[in-house]
This record gives structure tokens, C-alpha cells and sequence, in this order.
């Protein structure tokens, strides 16, 4: 297969890593010809790439150890030196430029200037230190997409605190599942948002978050992020290490997993993700659709981080119209636009014809995250929206709040494949074994550690949660949980996940918060939800349900389980189909057998997806096989 996107030789002349390279070869006096050579030595040698892209970026006065110890789990990075993330933010703060627009489906754009940003920051970092929020509380968000999410997460990590959010969308027994664990100091919310054409109040929601949470001090709304200082913002110096924020696991058993990321870590990752391998600067705006529930919210904050505008946006990617995203884009003059493979096909259901139909002149990159994108889709994407334009899939995780795999200015896209590894990532493809594979599937590994990697998990005070998540298949090594293949070119195939996550919509969900939500249901005995990416690029998540003796699986019901769900966790949470189960296949030890399902349906030889004399009811994976689409 020919790439469909080749760089142009202004490309690699301009592009931020070209730069990188030539501050790295003066430095180490290496020589680095292509982006893998450059790559192999970001991982051969990872105490001096990490200090060159400290250096480079200049970050900040920092110690002379770079890692103290690289064992997995237990590494250590730039013990004794401190920092602290806004201070990145305001060193690239400008006049000529906007930092924030705002979108919203209920009124006019809006811009935020930096001297906005950086005023409310202060202003706001004032009144939460007069609530008594210091270093280490936590600060919690229940928030849409809006700069004032923004501003509350800049000012708690200016104080020092921990910041945790939850879009709005999470209903509120949702998001006391996750920041409720987190006994949080403070709450910062909204009264709702406008989504689909339709407001969605959210002050009773509000009310039953509060009650849930006991040790809130102060709550504030988005009126009280509102005010601005001319003070320079005060911020706090803190170790490398020190907690920033802490996102969630989606929740596959259980309640979901605090993953809590370092300053220092989400600071180095974030700038050479930004800008060396988006190639996204100052001349840059970034519009990612997203949610402060996921961690491409993180992500896109990070454009702060090198003078980019970030493009805030609440509404829904087709309001109005199948391409909404793309008239946005061209409205703002985005150079860099994130969305999924879903909104893709989505598009191409619909017939629609984003160049042909806005000005997209100014966008040269198209990014694309949360599942697999086809290649088919990859190559709608040059038809429709323009053969200049990058096409540029990424792959990584909440876990290490960034991309393992993605694109690179510099490198071809293939059509279906993700361009290469990022620099820093020791990733690697291994058989069960724990042998390397080239050409063939294997389990997405990396073999030395990252900055990002979490802290910890919140409370798993002997890490025995965190050791579990990633080290117990290969110790000493993060095995992530995606099947990957590593091509003869350098490029990686990405799969879909090795484990039971569900991944809707481009947004990583668990299926404990469904479970929790149907089965509580009076003509539910148990039920199973499954995510399949299918060949076409689509993503199929049905739910099957054991019915109670005497109950029918009739319409009234099917409304009750979507309703039960859309409420007590979230829309994007209501399966694409429901069907009535004989019954749910199990572990002796009664874990329900959610990967094998998996497997099933995504094409997987019933023979050997699982052991059957290891399953409660072998006969039911045959009623499971029949149910696979054709």
C-alpha cells in the first residue's frame, strides 16, 4: 500500500522536530537523518532526550539527575527540581493572538485573550486560596467544554492543588463515582449547557453532587471564575512529581481507577506531543472535540503550553448538520482539527463533502483518536477534505494522559496505519511469550518508562492496583492492553483493545457504570455489554440481557434499560442494541467473560478465545457465536 500523504520538503524544513533535530545533534554530537533514527536514540538513550527536550523547550532551572531509578513501576524522574505547569503557559502568553474560542451551539463565538486567561487565572487562584485550597487538595470540575473549565483546572495547579473533572454529561451518580472517591475540598460547576439544539440544566444534578460530597468546603460556579486580576499570577512551586490532576479508568470493574499524573511528567510529555509530533505552534489553533471527562481535554489545554489557540467547544459534532465540526473548523480558521473515527464515517454516511462545502483552506492536520480508523476512512478523509492535509491517528491512553503512537510531520501516512512510535516510547509488539513480533499482531508493550506515566493509582497506597493494571503479563514491562502490528515500513496497525474497555464514539467508557445502571432493574437478572470495532470502521456495542422469569424484551422495556442508563450514567452510555441472553458465560471464579465475547465478535476462532472447560456454561458461547454479525 503507497502512503497518501507524503511530507513536502517545506514540511520537514519547517517542522518543529527538524528544528529538535539540530539542537539535539549540537548537543549530543550524533548525527540523526530521518525521525526513526531520531526515535531509536530517544529510546536507547532516554536520560539524554529527556534532559535535551528539558533544554530545548527551556522549561525551567532543573536538577542534574534525570531519572533516579528506571525500573517499572518505581521510576523516578528529576529528583529535587520544581516547577509548576502554569508557569510553561505563561512564559508563551502573547498580544497578537487569542488564547481560547469559545464555540457554543447557544450564541456567537467568543474569544478569550491571553491577558483574559492569565487575569481570571490570578484572580481565581486568589479566591481559592482564600477558601483555604492549598497543595495537594483536591479541586473538583463538573463542567462542559468552556474556558471557564480552562481557568478553574490553571488556578488549582497554580495553588498547588489536584485538580478532577467530570463533563457535564455524567450524570451525577456518575461522577460521584469518580471524583466522590477523591473526598474533594472544593466543587466548581455550571448550571448546564446547550447540546443538540436543546439546554440541558444541570442544578439538580448540581444539588445531588454537593450533597455527595461532604467534604467540599466551597463550591464555586462558573460566575465566581469570572472575575479578573491584574496581579501576575502566584504560583507554586512543587517537586516533579507532584500531583496535577487525576483522571479516571473507565470503570471495566468496579468503580473507575484515579490515575494521578505529575506536573513534571504531563509538562515534557505535553510539549513534545504538541509540538514536536502535532507540529503545533504559535501560529497554530487546535480544535479537538472533546469533553472534560476524557483526556483529550488534557490534551488540548497543552496547546496553551507552546502559544497555540485552543478552540473550547460544548455542543454536539452535528448540530445542525452531519459536519458541523468541519463548518466550525473553517469559521475559526482551525490548522489542526481532532475528532473519531465514528464522526468520520458518520460524514461519509451522510455524503458530505467538507472541502467542497467550507473553506478549509487553513487546516493541515485532521487528528484522529479513540478507535481504529479504516482505511477506507483514511482515504475519504484526502477525497473530502483535502489531499494536502495530514491525517494524523494517535494511540495512547488516560494512563499516560498523551499517544504512544501517532503522526509525524515529517514521516508518510498510510491509509489504516498510524505513521510511527513516539520519540521517548520504547514501544515494542510481543507474542505471549514476551517475545518481539514484526508483521503480526502482538500486545502493545514499552519496555522503559515515560515521565507521564502515572504517579500512582488514588487510594492504592502499596500499588498493588497499579502494578496489576500493567506489570502482572510482563513484568517489569507496561503491557497496555491494545493489539498492535509493527509494519516492515516503521508504522504501527492499531488493532482495538486486548481487553474488555469499551471505546464509543472515541471516548473510552466501562462497562461496570452499565452494569451497575441495568442491572439494578427488577425484570434484569444480569446483563454483558460488549464493544466491537467491525471491518467497516464502525463500532457495535450490544447488550444482552438475562430477563427474569415471565418478562418479554418488548419495546417499553428496551426504553426503560436506555432510559435507566442515559440517566443514572450517561447518553453516551445507551448500547446500539439490545438483545434478550440465554445467559452470561462466566469464569469458574464468576468474572463474566467479556474479552472472549469480544473476541467473538470481532472475528476471533470460537475454538480459541477461551478454554471451555474453563467457562460456567460452555453451551452458551455457542448461542454467543450466532450472534455475530455477518
Amino acid at each position: 500500500m503507497k502512503p497518501q500523504w507524503n511530507p513536502t520538503d517545506h514540511d520537514v524544513a519547517d517542522a518543529r522536530v527538524t528544528d529538535f533535530v539540530r539542537f539535539a545533534e549540537k548537543r549530543t554530537g550524533c548525527g540523526f537523518p530521518d525521525y526513526h533514527a531520531l526515535w531509536r536514540w530517544s529510546v536507547a538513550d532516554i536520560h539524554t532526550f529527556w534532559a535535551t527536550l528539558w533544554d530545548y523547550f527551556e522549561v525551567g532551572d532543573r536538577g542534574p539527575t534525570v531519572l533516579e531509578n528506571g525500573d517499572m513501576p518505581g521510576a523516578r524522574w528529576f529528583p529535587g527540581t520544581t516547577l509548576n505547569y502554569v508557569d510553561q503557559i505563561v512564559r508563551n502568553a502573547r498580544t497578537d493572538r487569542p488564547a481560547i474560542i469559545h464555540v457554543s451551539e447557544a450564541g456567537p463565538d467568543r474569544e478569550v485573550s491571553w491577558a483574559e486567561l492569565l487575569g481570571r487565572t490570578a484572580a481565581f487562584a486568589d479566591t481559592l486560596r482564600a477558601a483555604g485550597i492549598g497543595p495537594g487538595d483536591r479541586v473538583a470540575g463538573y463542567l462542559p467544554n468552556i474556558p471557564e473549565a480552562v481557568i478553574a483546572f490553571l488556578a488549582t495547579a497554580a495553588v498547588g492543588a489536584v485538580w478532577s473533572a467530570c463533563g457535564q454529561d455524567y450524570s451525577a451518580k456518575a461522577a460521584l463515582d469518580r471524583l466522590g472517591q477523591l473526598e474533594p475540598k472544593a466543587l466548581v460547576t455550571a448550571d448546564g449547557y446547550t447540546f443538540g439544539g436543546k439546554y440541558r440544566d444541570k442544578t439538580d444534578e448540581v444539588a445531588a453532587l454537593r450533597d455527595g460530597l461532604p467534604t467540599l468546603a466551597a463550591t464555586f460556579t462558573v460566575d465566581d471564575v469570572a472575575a479578573h486580576s491584574d496581579r501576575e499570577i502566584d504560583t507554586v512551586a512543587v517537586p516533579f512529581d507532584h500531583p496535577l490532576w487525576i483522571l479516571f479508568s473507565s470503570g471495566t470493574t468496579g468503580l473507575p481507577k484515579g490515575i494521578v499524573h505529575g506536573h513534571g511528567g504531563v509538562v515534557l510529555e505535553h510539549l513534545k506531543a504538541v509540538a514536536l509530533q502535532s507540529d503545533i505552534g504559535r501560529d497554530d489553533t487546535f480544535f479537538w472535540f472533546t469533553s472534560p471527562s476524557w483526556m483529550m481535554w488534557n490534551f488540548q489545554v497543552a496547546g496553551l503550553l507552546v502559544g497555540a489557540t485552543i478552540v473550547c467547544y460544548d455542543g454536539s459534532p452535528s448540530a445542525g448538520r452531519p459536519d458541523a465540526l468541519w463548518e466550525i473548523a473553517a469559521r475559526v480558521r482551525a490548522t489542526v482539527l481532532g475528532t473519531s473515527p465514528g464522526y468520520v464515517l458518520g460524514c461519509m454516511k451522510a455524503d458530505a463533502d467538507p472541502k467542497g462545502t467550507h473553506d478549509l483552506s487553513a487546516l493541515r492536520t485532521v487528528g484522529i483518536t479513540g478507535s481504529s480508523l479504516p482505511p477506507a476512512s483514511s482515504l475519504w478523509l484526502s477525497e473530502h477534505v483535502g489531499e494536502h492535509v495530514q491525517v494524523a491517528s494517535i494511540s495512547g491512553g488516560t494512563d499516560v494522559v498523551s499517544a504512544f503512537i501517532g503522526g509525524v510531520r515529517t514521516v508518510p501516512v498510510w491509509p489504516g496505519e498510524l505513521s510511527a512510535p513516539f520519540l521517548g516510547v520504547a514501544l515494542d509488539a510481543w507474542d505471549e511469550a514476551g517475545t518481539p513480533v514484526r508483521g503480526e499482531v502482538g500486545e502493545l508493550v514499552v519496555t522503559k518508562p515515560m515521565p507521564s506515566m502515572p504517579v500512582c493509582f488514588w487510594n492504592d497506597p502499596d500499588g498493588q492496583r497499579y502494578r496489576a493494571a500493567y506489570f502482572e503479563t510482563y513484568p517489569g514491562v507496561w503491557r497496555h492492553g491494545d493489539w498492535i502490528t509493527i509494519t516492515d515500513h516503521g508504522s504501527v496497525i492499531v488493532h482495538g483493545r486486548s481487553d474488555s474497555t469499551l471505546n464509543r464514539h472515541g471516548i473510552r467508557m466501562g462497562s461496570a457504570d452499565i452494569y451497575q445502571a441495568v442491572e439494578s432493574l427488577p425484570e434484569i437478572v444480569e446483563a454483558l455489554v460488549i464493544g466491537a470495532e467491525q471491518p467497516d470502521g464502525d463500532y457495535w456495542m450490544p447488550l444482552f440481557v438475562v430477563l427474569d422469569e415471565g418478562v418479554e424484551l418488548d419495546d417499553a422495556l428496551r426504553d426503560r434499560i436506555n432510559g435507566t442508563i442515559r440517566s443514572e450514567v450517561s447518553p453516551r452510555h445507551v448500547p446500539d442494541e439490545i438483545v434478550a441472553a440465554p445467559g452470561v458465560p462466566h469464569t469458574r471464579t464468576g468474572k463474566k467473560l467479556e474479552v472472549p465475547i469480544k473476541k467473538l465478535f470481532q472475528g476471533g476462532d470460537p475454538a480459541k478465545v477461551v478454554e471451555r472447560s474453563a467457562v460456567d456454561d460452555p453451551a452458551l458461547l455457542d448461542w454467543y457465536v450466532t450472534q455475530r454479525r455477518k
